[in-house]
């Protein structure tokens, strides 16, 4: 009797060791532990898990978010941290989150961003291209979306079936999309600047000299303010892209003879004897992006010359995302009356520019095919299409011109397309003389054209040496 007395109570003791277990194991399953949730790396995560990261989380705002193009979508926006580039393409440590799930892959050629989507998405400089999951609109699917800033974006891998829908990108090879570029530079060629080659960071007038007269592929970064005269000639595949806060005072760039440059975040100011930017010769394939463009109005009209001239048979030119401002004669596509051997050339594609406080040429365009869209005119005056020149004006807003759009100062008028597109805003009479036409340009762009009435916002918000 004693025996089977013991061996009921190691019974029971058994049974309370066990309940013990079963409890703690259960109270463990209700609350994990953080080191549980699965890392942002992990492969096996499910459609059904979210992304737990142990860095700040930060609504991402669509107010500005507008149509890149295909099932991209473009935001401009400083995140704090370095984006990639042409030297870097994959340094950002950016990482974007639809409903809680990390979309990707990140670093993503724009190209693939366009056409593919799903998720995949690129920060560069100052600018977010992204697609959605389902390549829906961000500003109309009702999903909420944020972003971190630090650790690894996550190796997420978009699905493999193509889109029902796909689209065409831009001519020229993933270096040229990689970088957003629409438009005529990426025409008939391509624009990479100095991708492949050296890249270089100066600080002096002789050094930037030196490296932009190279004959080797160079991305040549300019630091701090340089201050000369006269004009710095520039060769073939060269990228020459602003630091944050860094000036030319006094000095401009020369295109002669050459193709395949880009010109990217430069603030040009105050050049005398000289255009801030000169594209001339049958210069081909150049890309002027994010510029702020300057000289004053109080020197007379005749102290300064333009800020960015395209002239004497140059070709396949992009022009986009700049401030041109204060001066008396912004621009010239085609020099003068009598260049009838221009005829065929000058196609320039001018996008998403702030014009403001110009009294002429925004541009001046003779003989070439100009297509404008998106560009902000605030207080400046005046687009005019001479001597054959074709211009297709859509989507851009005047504000405050006295004279927005001319075609009446040469024997033979220009012809305007798209005029209906635009929005006149407490702004004078067109003086047209010809006949409307329905021109537009062969290349894809359509989806990266915002309402007129958005531009305002959008543009100046944008434009200039932000990146």
């Amino acid at each position: 009797m004693e025996r089977l007395k013991k061996k009921l109570e190691r019974v029971c003791v058994l049974g309370l060791l066990l309940s013990a277990v079963l409890t703690f194991s259960q109270c463990k399953k209700e609350s994990p532990a953080p080191n549980d949730f699965p890392s942002v790396n992990d492969s096996h995560l499910s459609d059904s898990q979210s992304v737990v990261s142990n860095t700040t989380v930060v609504p991402l705002d669509l107010s500005n978010a507008t149509v890149d193009e295909g099932f991209a979508f473009r935001i401009s926006k400083n995140f704090g941290i370095t984006g990639d580039s042409n030297s870097q393409p994959t340094i950002s440590k950016l990482r974007i989150f639809e409903d809680g799930k990390e979309l990707g892959a990140a670093h993503s050629t724009h190209a693939s961003i366009r056409t593919t989507g799903k998720g995949k998405f690129s920060h560069w400089s100052n600018s977010l291209i992204f697609s959605t999951s389902d390549n829906s609109d961000p500003r109309k699917n009702g999903r909420k979306y944020t972003f971190t800033t630090g650790g690894t974006p996550g190796t997420v891998v978009p699905p493999t079936t193509p889109p029902t829908t796909p689209t065409t990108p831009p001519t020229g090879e993933t270096g040229v999309a990689a970088q957003g570029l629409l438009g005529y530079a990426a025409e008939n060629g391509i624009t990479t600047g100095g991708k492949g080659g050296q890249t270089v960071t100066v600080s002096t007038l002789a050094a930037l000299k030196s490296a932009a007269a190279s004959s080797s592929p160079t991305i040549i970064q300019v630091s701090g303010t340089i201050t000369g005269t006269g004009m710095i000639n520039v060769s073939s595949n060269k990228s020459i892209i602003g630091l944050k806060g860094s000036k030319l005072n006094g000095v401009g760039l020369l295109l002669y003879t050459v193709n395949n440059v880009i010109i990217q975040n430069m603030t040009i100011a105050n050049v005398v004897g000289g255009d801030a930017i000169t594209i001339k010769e049958s210069t081909h394939h150049v890309w002027v992006d994010h510029c702020d463009l300057s000289a004053d109005k109080s020197h007379g009209w005749d102290y300064y010359d333009g800020l960015l001239d395209i002239t004497n048979k140059s070709n396949y030119i992009t022009v986009s995302w700049n401030k041109i401002h204060d001066s008396n004669i912004a621009m010239l596509i085609g020099a003068g009356y009598t260049n009838t051997d221009d005829k065929g050339t000058l196609k320039v594609t001018l996008y998403n520019n702030y014009f403001s406080n110009i009294s002429e040429r925004t541009p001046d365009a003779k003989f070439g095919s100009v297509h404008m869209f998106n560009n902000y005119f605030n207080q400046s005056a005046y687009v005019g299409a001479f001597m054959g020149a074709t211009i297709r004006l859509e989507n851009n807003y005047f504000k405050g011109s006295s004279l927005p759009v001319r075609t009446d100062l040469s024997s033979t008028p220009g012809v305007i397309s798209g005029l209906s597109s635009n929005i006149f805003e407490a702004s004078g009479a067109n003086r047209i003389t010809s006949s409307a036409s329905t021109w537009e340009p062969t290349y894809t762009y359509k989806t990266a054209v915002i309402a007129a009435a958005n531009v305002p916002s959008v543009v100046s918000a944008g434009a200039g040496a932000t990146l």
